[in-house]
């Protein structure tokens, strides 16, 4: 783990305290590659403490992310029963585990709690999400962090398979988009007649689903098509066959 004190793109977050007490440092890191290792600076100290809000970009539908949290006694005197924690996790941000308990902090020792998670597809974009990590002693003493981190748009337009398929009556269509664009979302039958329009309107970036209800309409092969301006304003068709079975 290298010290932030030592890393140039670090930020440190102090406390002034005045008291030889038992203080613990929190550590993070930027992600790179849809990881996020250690660099934020949080000196957590049993009298007081502030600290700044970090916010942290995190990868589309990623996996294999992970936050490592290095944890300071900077007393001389060892620490026992410690729990990290990590609270205000939404749904779409799934964490192997959320609590990490360390045995024994040696005085002037440190350790490091490892918070690996998955992004899902469902994620809103670009909207900020506070992460708040908690330290809690074996005498219920608590020190706390707050994280902000946020999902990047996907990089680029897809068009999945619709689910279920076969289906009867009812199907859903989903599809990624990048950006904000006009999405036009066509049911084509066999012989390549219309049978009618989903979706033509604008989408934010993300992901999206439609559901088609084909009650009305016969057994049989059916296309659905959607039709996006790509970043260049270029109109761009992705099209997929389902399977309507009464």
């Amino acid at each position: 783990m290298i010290p932030a004190k030592n890393a140039g793109d670090a930020e440190k977050h102090a406390i002034n305290n005045e008291q030889e007490n038992e203080d613990f440092e929190l550590w993070t890191t930027n992600p790179k590659e849809g990881i996020m290792n250690a660099l934020i600076v949080i000196l957590f100290s049993l009298f007081t403490f502030n600290f700044a809000l970090s916010q942290h970009q995190l990868p589309f539908e990623s996996k294999d992310n992970s936050i490592e949290l290095s944890v300071r006694n900077t007393s001389t005197v060892a620490a026992l029963g410690i729990t990290v924690e990590v609270s205000n996790v939404p749904g779409w941000l799934k964490f192997a585990s959320t609590s990490q308990t360390i045995g024994q902090l040696k005085g002037k020792g440190d350790t490091t709690a490892a918070f690996s998670f998955t992004v899902d597809k469902l994620a809103p974009i670009n909207k900020p999400q506070t992460l708040t990590f908690t330290i809690t002693s074996s005498t219920g003493e608590k020190w706390t962090k707050q994280l902000d981190v946020s999902v990047n748009p996907p990089d680029h337009f897809e068009l999945y398979q619709n689910y279920p398929n076969p289906f009867n009556p009812s199907t859903t269509i989903s599809y990624l988009v990048p950006n904000e664009t006009r999405v036009v979302l066509k049911i084509y039958n066999s012989i390549g007649q219309e049978v009618t329009t989903l979706v033509n309107d604008d989408r934010s970036a993300g992901f999206h689903q439609e559901v088609w209800n084909a009650s009305q309409v016969a057994t049989g092969m059916y296309i659905y098509q959607l039709t996006v301006n790509d970043q260049k304003g270029k109109k761009e068709n992705y099209r997929k066959k389902m399977l309507m079975v009464k």
